[in-house]
């Protein structure tokens, strides 16, 4: 097997193969393992789904020092599970193209061919930054940076800066920013809806209690996923059950925001979870300091030295750091994919990617995608979803033969979950990440996490063709 991209995917199933004595590699086109928590590191970068569910059920950790862990401790623990079950990754070492030939897949990589009988997806959704069409953003003569890809090296203090983008990375960042900089220049789209994030720092008597009695992590663990996964009701069900959180958003920047115009300015024009929600404490009072300012006029172009609005007011800057996020519908992009006959993934997916339960694909035999199309998720943890995908592939090895999911499986499956999308709260009009460019809902999974590991709980033969 060979198991591209080492971050929760990759590297939570090669644990597993590797506990089963089951042959594999684990390759990486980056310097370290980790995938998004070893890309993200700017400033306040954290999860925001609570520490024991964002982790492994077969890798439990007792003394995470937050309820909310950060990036540093985030990559920690993987470092750790790497380490503890003597897990061998190549790192540096980038998939170029891959190809089924002859039964079994051939890798092209930096660093010599491989061949494998299985190919296993892991690259993620969130690997390749967005970076967006602006007019003139070449010309920019300052210091520009995505913020996954953060420029530790640049000194902050006293500069002007702008930033591009108002979502899940820039809600942690801009705090931080907006203490160093001597002017900061927020440029917003659209805002986004905000649910305060209860997070804490564990004590020490709490940290011993779950140390001597794990137990007690595992009641947190199954009393968190309860809570979270509640809120599946409201974006996969019943979308007016949101109306209460949008309602307590409108206290709170009543009760935080004093600017009437600035109250103004952070109001979604769209419905609670169309959009990715976002949790924060201290991004509203970081929008309010002197030397912070909220812009949502469009930006017209960019200049060597700052931003020019749609209203032409031109705001100097010296820095711009670009909080756009990821190019996240494209999946396994860059990499080339040729399955049986010559078929490309480019044109298996040219109206958008899909795949049977997220994970296989018609034409591409003994291929499994982890968090791929439709697996991602509003409302709980993607190591659960991961952990589902791990057991059905560990399922799908124990026929020993080549599988491909037959293409009426696939269409099936992805005519009932397109129409079960249409009742969610996703498909009420806002332009999102979670989309193709027409509209396709590519990336979540419109439903219950339980109900997604039901549906993975073994493969059905029926679905596949089956060779020796």
């Amino acid at each position: 097997m060979a198991i591209v991209g080492a971050g929760f995917g990759g590297i939570g199933l090669s644990i597993l193969l590797k506990r089963l004595g089951i042959s594999h590699v684990l390759l990486d086109k980056g310097p370290g393992i980790g995938g998004t928590w070893r890309d993200n590191t700017y400033p306040g970068a954290a999860c925001d789904v609570p520490s024991p569910l964002y982790s492994f059920s077969f890798e439990r950790r007792t003394d995470w020092s937050r309820r909310f862990a950060g990036q540093a401790e985030i990559l920690e623990y993987l470092r750790g599970c790497v380490e503890r079950n003597g897990l061998e990754p190549r790192l540096d070492t980038e998939v170029r193209a891959a190809a089924f030939e002859d039964g079994r897949w051939r890798l092209e990589t930096s660093g010599g061919p491989v061949v494998a009988d299985v190919l296993v997806a892991a690259c993620g959704q969130l690997n390749r930054p967005a970076i967006p069409r602006l007019p003139g953003l070449e010309s920019f003569a300052g210091t520009m940076f995505h913020s996954a890809r953060w420029d530790h090296g640049h000194d902050l203090a006293g500069r002007k800066v702008a930033v591009v983008g108002t979502g899940a990375s820039a809600i942690q960042f801009v705090p931080r920013v907006a203490a160093r900089a001597a002017r900061l220049d927020v440029y917003q789209r659209s805002a986004a809806w905000l649910v305060p994030k209860p997070d804490r720092r564990h004590g020490r008597l709490s940290l011993r209690l779950r140390s001597a009695f794990p137990l007690l992590q595992d009641l947190d663990r199954l009393v968190t996923y309860l809570l979270l996964e509640s809120r599946a009701l409201g974006f996969v069900r019943y979308p007016a059950l949101l109306k209460t959180m949008e309602y307590a958003y409108r206290r709170r920047l009543r009760r935080e925001v004093a600017d009437p115009e600035l109250r103004r300015k952070l109001l979604p024009d769209h419905p609670l979870g169309c959009k990715r929600a976002l949790l924060s404490d201290d991004y509203l009072p970081a929008l309010q300091r002197p030397n912070v300012d909220l812009v949502t006029d469009p930006i017209a172009e960019v200049r060597h030295d700052g931003v020019v609005t749609a209203d032409g007011t031109f705001r100097e800057a010296d820095t711009l750091i670009l909080g756009t996020g990821f190019r996240a519908s494209e999946f396994l992009a860059p990499m080339r994919v040729t399955g049986r006959d010559g078929l490309t993934l480019d044109k298996a997916w040219a109206d958008g990617a899909e795949a049977h339960l997220g994970m296989t694909v018609h034409g591409f035999p003994n291929m499994y995608v982890l968090y791929g199309p439709n697996t991602n998720l509003g409302h709980n943890s993607i190591v659960y979803m991961l952990e589902s995908q791990f057991r059905y592939i560990l399922g799908c090895l124990q026929t020993g033969g080549v599988l491909e999911v037959k293409k009426e499986t696939q269409n099936a499956f992805n005519k009932d979950l397109q129409e079960r999308m249409r009742r969610t709260v996703w498909n009420a009009g806002c332009d999102s990440w979670y989309q193709t460019e027409d509209g396709k809902q590519v990336t979540n999974w419109p439903g219950f996490t339980f109900a997604y590991r039901r549906a993975t709980r073994r493969p059905d033969l029926r679905d596949f063709t089956v060779e020796p």
